[in-house]
């Protein structure tokens, strides 16, 4: 191929797009143009890359298509609708796609809670290994109760959304290893197990319910989504089906991302509920048909708004458009 005749060929192009780059307002012509310039400046590099690469060329058209797609993804998700798009597509898209892992996360984890308590209430001693009949004392009349109502509310709501978010994070985080998110699911569970059966056998197995419940069905199943999502991140480089291995876990790695991020506002939710109604004085009745509230709309976020933007397409990874480019590399 002749470089010069296809610089002087596709200049125009070239200067065009760089000119769209450098405007502070696009029209919505000129928006739609940007993102037709930089499909054929893409190509463009893709031939010189093939065919002459130029060392200088190619770093200019690579630094010029870098700055198109930022302007371009600048325009799209630098404002509230893109906030909007996120909540409303990309992350319940997200959670309906993954909704076998963590769904099956969640069973596993509340039968395996169940068969736990069953077995401590069914063997005493264990308990008293663990804890003298004063600290039992202790914990079931006070401790327990007043751990909800120890520090002001809305320090309390911080505190609990972080330690969640963190906890969260690190399934999340260490999915790609598998094993470690096994291994804080356990922990977390065995501590309900234990603090429930020891409740119940003590006869105040209505106020650990009536204390866990409001605000332990969402933050628990937040805990579960991102533990079910990590697996996921895991098994995709186990079985990566169609995909090589480094693409299928770099598309569950940014979807894992996605989850991340709108897992902190779920856990936010949890945490205003276990700050300001769980030790409230509304009857039990009522603390626990808010959790049962707050966790049947997450239900319906996903099962509504998660299937109809699946099935438009979303599925939780980010915009292919702020991607490598990945475009044909013939003539």
């Amino acid at each position: 191929m002749d470089l010069d005749a296809y610089v002087a060929a596709h200049a125009f192009e070239w200067q065009r797009l760089e000119a769209l780059t450098k405007k502070r307002r696009l029209t919505g012509a000129e928006a739609d143009e940007l993102v037709e310039r930089y499909q054929q400046v893409a190509t463009h590099l893709s031939v010189v890359r093939t065919s002459a690469p130029d060392p200088s060329l190619v770093a200019h058209l690579s630094s010029l298509l870098s700055r198109a797609r930022n302007r371009a993804a600048g325009g799209r998700t630098g404002t509230w609708r893109g906030v909007q798009l996120f909540f409303t597509d990309r992350f319940p898209a997200a959670l309906y796609r993954l909704r076998w892992w963590w769904i099956t996360t969640l069973v596993v984890n509340v039968v395996v809670t169940g068969v736990m308590i069953w077995w401590l209430l069914d063997h005493p001693l264990v308990e008293q290994s663990l804890l003298s009949p004063a600290e039992v004392d202790q914990l079931v009349n006070h401790d327990f109760e007043d751990y909800y109502s120890e520090y002001a509310a809305s320090h309390f709501a911080a505190q609990v959304w972080v330690n969640n978010a963190w906890v969260a994070a690190l399934c999340l985080a260490l999915g790609i290893l598998g094993f470690p998110i096994v291994y804080l699911l356990f922990t977390n569970m065995a501590n309900v197990a234990i603090l429930g059966s020891i409740m119940i056998r003590h006869d105040h197995g209505a106020h650990f319910w009536g204390l866990l419940l409001p605000h332990g069905l969402l933050e628990l199943t937040a805990v579960f989504v991102a533990a079910g999502v990590g697996l996921k991140l895991f098994w995709s480089w186990v079985e990566p089906g169609e995909l090589t291995r480094s693409q299928s876990i770099a598309r569950e790695g940014r979807t894992a991302g996605t989850v991340a991020l709108g897992l902190v506002a779920v856990l936010f939710v949890s945490g205003v509920i276990e700050a300001f109604v769980t030790p409230s004085g509304l009857p039990t009745w009522a603390r626990v048909g808010i959790g049962i509230l707050a966790e049947a709309v997450f239900f319906a976020y996903v099962f509504v708004l998660g299937r109809q933007a699946f099935h438009r397409g979303q599925t939780g990874d980010v915009d292919a458009s702020l991607l490598e480019d990945r475009v044909a590399t013939q003539a």
